[in-house]
């Protein structure tokens, strides 16, 4: 038995009888395992010669049992992790629906309204391959401001992707934050990388994979989601709307929350990215005007 599959039964106590590579991503292997009465596994594995990957995986399955804990959560459950492995159900995904979507939606506001204790969690995660820093907070500004945007534009500089200029550019939005943010609201249970790879489509709704969870601004998950483009945005956010209606000025504050994944995208990617984290900063400090 191949070594994937091995820890497979190790972590579930069921027996393996297939294994697919399916391909890479980041530093970790995908793979799809087949048990013996017909059930299908999705497992994340760190590649070879990697080793353990220093808490991804732990910070993965705790985001996803705490966001599982609220009532009709998107996302799905954990089959067995260690911290070479992660192992999940198998989801076949279907073609979005306008119906699928508007379920979605309300998916996502019994998610966020089941809310934290604090702004950040009681671990340390990733987004990506990327460490993140989670240290709760009370403030949503000051949390957002040194947890998720300073640790990346600092990075992002480090590595020559963004210049001295590009720095105060985002400084400027941070100097201007708690006027940026809108009215304050409750930490919202938040999935924190929601970008239209990690939905996979179901005939009744969605679910959500690859979180970041933490206790953050709701408004974060459906700025990302607007990000890349996602089937039927329009009818997810209308109906989270309906379900969980957002604050004034919402649409404006869309280019804020998208700060943070796009400096991500930058430390990740390079310089590719720079003009698009410029604009979200200039479109954040007219939205305050």
């Amino acid at each position: 038995m191949d070594p994937v599959a091995t820890r497979v039964v190790e972590l579930t106590g069921r027996e393996a009888v297939s294994d697919a590579l399916l391909g890479t991503s980041h530093e970790w292997e995908l793979h799809r395992v087949g048990l013996a009465d017909g059930t299908l596994l999705f497992v994340k594995a760190a590649a070879d010669g990697r080793g353990r990957l220093d808490g991804l995986f732990r910070a993965e399955a705790l985001g996803l049992d705490w966001l599982g804990r609220s009532f009709g959560s998107p996302v799905p459950g954990v089959a067995g992790w260690d911290e070479r492995t992660l192992v999940l159900p198998w989801v076949d995904e279907r073609p979005p629906t306008p119906e699928a979507a508007e379920r979605f939606g309300h998916q996502l506001a019994a998610m966020h309204l089941a809310g934290a204790d604090s702004f950040g969690a009681d671990w340390d995660g990733f987004i990506g391959p990327l460490p993140m820093d989670n240290t709760r907070t009370r403030s949503w500004p000051e949390f957002y401001a040194e947890y998720r945007v300073i640790p990346y534009l600092r990075r992002a500089a480090d590595r020559g992707a963004l210049t001295p200029a590009d720095v105060r550019l985002v400084e400027k939005v941070l100097d201007v934050l708690e006027r940026l943010a809108g009215e304050p609201e409750p930490p919202a249970r938040i999935h924190g990388d929601l970008w239209n790879g990690n939905v996979i489509w179901q005939d009744d709704g969605a679910v959500v994979v690859d979180p970041a969870a933490h206790g953050g601004h709701r408004e974060a998950d459906l700025a990302m989601l607007s990000l890349f483009g996602l089937a039927h945005l329009d009818r997810v956010r209308d109906a989270y709307n309906h379900a969980a209606p957002l604050a004034a000025g919402w649409r404006g504050r869309i280019p804020l929350h998208q700060l943070h994944p796009l400096l991500v995208h930058v430390c990740l990617f390079g310089a590719a990215y720079r003009t698009t984290v410029l604009e979200a900063a200039r479109a954040a400090l007219r939205a305050g005007d």
